[in-house]
């Protein structure tokens, strides 16, 4: 199939199942525009699906990198209202967000990992609002991404630029299923697939994960009524999306108080540009209190000082190391496909949609159920084929869930 063919299918895959795009709703999309060509199929085909607006928030790598090596500070922590305005009148209008990320990994390697840290924050702050639709599934949202020159050298350096560019697409094409005959029908079967591991999960309402493999040794407490999820996500009148695409995980929160032992970082992160390699954390009563980093010591060192919840963990992730992305056996350099290769856990915010009535708790509350609150939310891989992991019940028995990175159950 040509590769026009494919993308035409990528992009009414992402609006009918990865944000379910409604007649008569608006559509809000972030792109970068070196993804142009892509972005004009999805707006053309939202609109023949009869939205009601398509508006594009166009970001660009070369001129962010400008902006980071010659604003003043006070520049990069300085938020405009009307973008923050603009932001909240799409989400309050009920709007769909797609986001089509275009991975550079070493964008910002040579800035100042504390003026990214400072502006990250900036920014965190002010949409903190926004985020609130976001992560209470308050509209639908979904992530997708497309190849980049840069990011496809980054992935196959030996290979010429356009034959990197074509090897990208293919394989993001096979992960998200749209070399498939039906991609949307595929995407159905996968849902029910993980729906079913979450039905297990829940009925088995476990009250610690024990993680174990070479560097990791960790006991997750999970909140009292906390709930597995994975796959597609529900919006308040009852429309199904998908968030993340590829995803092959379930996920729940961790008790922002009770995770003890030490994790150790098996893919890269990248994060705010720069990327953190060779990296642990060692946690004590929910805290990180100690971490080393082989590569982006200080921006490992810059995230964890976000706030106080970034040093806390939000989300604890499931996925079979044999996962489709895990079997490229390539490294993405990008958390929305790395993270669908491999267990992993997130610093920083908690989806308060893992938590039975979580959605409707305020600050308060959600805190007293061990539910974390930060300006940042960010995945890293902790999966590897040696992974076992034991549930641990109510009175203290362990039973196996993963054993060498893959499931130890069986849910049919």
């Amino acid at each position: 199939m040509a590769e026009r063919e494919l993308m035409e299918k990528y992009a009414e895959l992402a609006l009918k199942t990865g944000v379910n795009l409604q007649k008569n709703q608006a559509l809000m999309i972030n792109a970068s525009i070196e993804g142009a060509d892509f972005v004009r199929i999805v707006a053309r085909k939202a609109w023949e699906m009869g939205a009601k607006n398509v508006h594009i928030n166009w970001s660009d790598d070369e001129l962010s990198l400008l902006k980071f090596q010659n604003a003043p500070e006070e520049t990069l922590t300085n938020i405009p209202d009307w973008q923050i305005a603009k932001q909240l009148s799409f989400a309050e209008d009920g709007a769909a967000l797609l986001s089509i990320s275009s991975a550079n990994p070493d964008l910002l390697k040579d800035v100042d990992p504390s003026r990214i840290a400072k502006a990250n924050k900036a920014s965190g702050e002010a949409l903190k609002e926004f985020r609130k639709y976001i992560m209470n599934d308050r509209i639908p949202w979904s992530i997708i991404s497309i190849p980049t020159k840069v990011w496809a050298e980054k992935i196959f350096p030996d290979l010429p630029m356009e034959e990197a560019v074509e090897q990208l697409w293919e394989q993001i094409f096979h992960i998200v299923r749209v070399d498939q005959e039906d991609p949307i029908a595929a995407w159905d079967e996968h849902n029910r697939t993980l729906s079913k591991a979450c039905d297990y999960l829940n009925g088995k309402a476990y009250q610690a994960l024990v993680f174990k493999s070479e560097g990791t040794d960790i006991r997750f407490g999970l909140p009292e009524g906390h709930i597995w999820k994975g796959g597609g996500a529900v919006i308040p009148n009852g429309n199904h999306f998908n968030p993340n695409m590829p995803t092959e995980e379930v996920f729940t929160m961790p008790n922002k108080y009770q995770v003890d032992g030490k994790v150790t970082a098996t893919k890269p992160l990248v994060y705010g540009g720069n990327l953190i390699d060779g990296f642990s954390l060692t946690f004590k009563d929910g805290k990180v209190v100690d971490f080393e980093a082989e590569q982006g010591y200080e921006t490992l060192k810059h995230l964890l000082d976000t706030d106080e919840g970034a040093q806390r963990l939000g989300e604890l992730a499931l996925v079979p190391h044999a996962s489709p992305i895990s079997q490229s056996d390539l490294i993405f350099f990008h958390t929305l496909y790395d993270e669908n290769a491999s267990c992993h856990v997130a610093l920083g915010k908690a989806y308060p949609t893992n938590l039975q009535g979580g959605s409707d708790m305020d600050e308060q509350e959600l805190d007293q159920h061990g539910v974390n609150d930060s300006l940042v939310h960010v995945d890293f891989m902790i999966g590897s084929a040696d992974l076992d992991i034991d549930g641990e019940t109510a009175d203290g028995t362990l039973e196996p869930v993963f054993r060498q990175g893959a499931w130890a159950i069986s849910f049919d």
